[in-house]
């Protein structure tokens, strides 16, 4: 797309080709389905190797493990989304009441609203005039400004569910590989390595999609996970 008269065609490039704006959620759905999934596949293969020295069973709790954490996460990131889109408009609705049926109330919240922004005198009575003249743009200001609302339709919420799932379901089963090659304590040792990185390469990718340092962002959530995890190791060696 050539960049308008009043905007160089280098900044039109960095703004949309070498420092873009990141899709939050999807960063979010990423991390929760595979942080999860990491660390709570871990837990049950170490409990589980802790307390069975049948290489077949760890794999079979993990396995099984892995596909009902995976199917679990994607249901629960499909219903908090659409709970979330469901209160969006339980709200809207009734923002439109309240501007047809308590207007002068609502008008007040809007001058309050840009009034603690900096705003005052004439140039706030515009700002206040301007939003409230259209019923729609009042109540979309409310729900932004006031409710700290977006609305979330049940296709992004199934596209969140989709990424949550292949993201759990590629961090359950990539722990269990070294059970296919190397006997259970062996693999065992070999999956918090393979976890450890993983998650590490979690927390890098968290940094640089939002903001921080990669390898403290790594570092940091590969000790969170290991902690966790390491809570299935201690419960299967007390049932050993």
């Amino acid at each position: 797309m050539p960049a308008p008269p009043t905007v160089p065609s280098w900044q039109l490039a960095f703004h949309d080709r070498v420092d873009p704006h990141r899709r939050g959620s999807s960063v979010s759905d990423i991390i929760l389905g595979g942080q999860d999934a990491i660390v709570n596949i871990l837990g049950v293969l170490l409990g589980v190797a802790a307390a069975s020295d049948s290489k077949r069973i760890v794999f079979a709790a993990g396995l099984a493990t892995a596909f009902a954490e995976s199917l679990s996460m994607a249901a629960v990131a499909y219903t908090t989304n659409v709970a979330q889109g469901d209160v969006y408009r339980s709200e809207r609705e009734r923002e439109y009441r309240h501007v047809r049926t308590v207007p002068a109330v609502e008008r007040e919240e809007v001058r309050q609203l840009y009034a603690r922004k900096g705003f005052d005198g004439e140039l706030l009575d515009r700002i206040v005039d301007r939003i409230t003249a259209d019923p729609d743009v009042w109540v979309a200001v409310m729900m932004t400004e006031e409710h700290r609302l977006t609305p979330i339709d049940r296709a992004r919420a199934l596209r969140s569910a989709l990424v949550v799932g292949l993201a759990s379901i590629v961090g359950s089963l990539l722990p269990l590989v070294p059970f296919l090659f190397l006997g259970t304590h062996a693999a065992a040792w070999a999956t918090v390595v393979v976890a450890a990185g993983m998650l590490f390469g979690v927390g890098a990718y968290k940094a640089r999609a939002t903001m921080g340092r990669p390898w403290k962002s790594g570092l940091e959530m590969t000790g969170i996970g290991m902690a966790s995890a390491l809570a299935g190791w201690a419960v299967g060696a007390l049932l050993r």
